[in-house]
């Protein structure tokens, strides 16, 4: 793959600087737009579609009638003295958000080019040079736009900043390979060893994902296993026996990370008009059951990056 090969826009949807959990040291982390997995905890929901969402928080709404008067298809309304947005009617084409300056409504989701991404990227190389830190793509899933990414990767390498790409890996093998040799770290999230289980919360089998997660370490690559930690959903024994069998199996990965869920995620389905399964459904606290986790993974052997993890050890 050469750069004349691949295009220089894609879509994102955020750009995060100062970083400091996607990867070593500080980074900006660059969200890509589009996914092709509907987790049931996705704390990112508006990175899962390929196209822009609006956010609406009608708390923040001050009632100044901008978006009323701007809207080509009349889908902002009041109804019994409150504003509300018709999603049916919306177009997401994102004139309601030009005068906002509540900030009730963002469009989210944005077609950019590699230039207009490096000038962030490359606004912080100071501090990614004393702290080890550099450019993290993440998602939604960055390989699902394999050409862009592979032109910000091009670009970051170019410049050499450390670069690191979280992906799910749900993607051909043949999107991977060609941009592989331009990172530095794969943050690979394991959603679920269980097939059947990862079936049901994430919508598709983690056939894939594996054995692209093996593949990769063939290749020889820097990994970080990433483990989603959502009580109720993923947190069985057996998904925690199948991952010590994944983790022994990749003996040069750099480790295994116990993330816990959050709830930031139910809220943002709330301002883009989506439903998030635990929106009503909250799970208990993560916290023992990470514990638990932890202690299993070290005590067989498996290196865990979690802070918890070196009390035990």
């Amino acid at each position: 793959m050469t750069m004349t090969d691949v295009p220089q826009t894609g879509r994102i949807f955020d750009i995060q600087r100062f970083s400091i959990h996607d990867g070593p040291g500080i980074r900006t982390t660059v969200f890509l737009q589009g996914c092709p997995l509907h987790c049931a905890w996705c704390h990112n929901p508006e990175g899962i579609g390929s196209t822009p969402v609006l956010s609406f928080m009608g708390e923040k709404c001050i009632g100044c009638g901008y978006c009323f008067k701007t809207c080509p298809n009349s889908a902002h309304k009041m109804e019994g003295g409150r504003h509300v947005l018709d999603r049916k009617l919306c177009l997401a084409c994102g004139l309601c958000t030009r005068e906002c300056y509540a900030k009730a409504l963002e469009l989210m989701g944005r077609q950019v080019s590699v230039a207009d991404v490096m000038k962030d990227v490359l606004a912080d190389e100071p501090f990614y040079r004393t702290s080890g830190g550099g450019m993290t793509l993440s998602g939604g899933e960055p390989l699902y736009q394999p050409h862009f990414t592979a032109a910000l990767l091009a670009a970051a390498k170019a410049a050499s900043v450390h670069c690191c790409v979280e992906t799910a890996g749900l993607v051909p093998w043949s999107d991977i390979e060609p941009l592989a040799g331009m990172v530095d770290l794969f943050l690979c999230d394991v959603k679920d060893t269980n097939d059947a289980r990862h079936r049901r919360n994430t919508g598709a089998s983690n056939v894939t994902i594996l054995a692209n997660i093996r593949r990769l370490h063939d290749l020889g690559k820097a990994i970080r296993l990433r483990v989603p930690l959502v009580p109720g959903y993923n947190d069985q024994d057996d998904n925690l026996d199948g991952l010590i069998e994944l983790a022994r199996s990749l003996p040069r990965i750099e480790g295994v990370e116990i993330m816990p869920y959050h709830k930031l995620g139910q809220d943002k389905h709330a301002r883009i008009g989506t439903i998030g399964s635990m929106i009503d459904n909250q799970p208990p606290d993560p916290q023992p059951r990470m514990a638990h986790w932890i202690t299993r993974l070290t005590t067989a052997g498996v290196h865990v990056l979690n802070e918890q993890a070196k009390e035990l050890g």
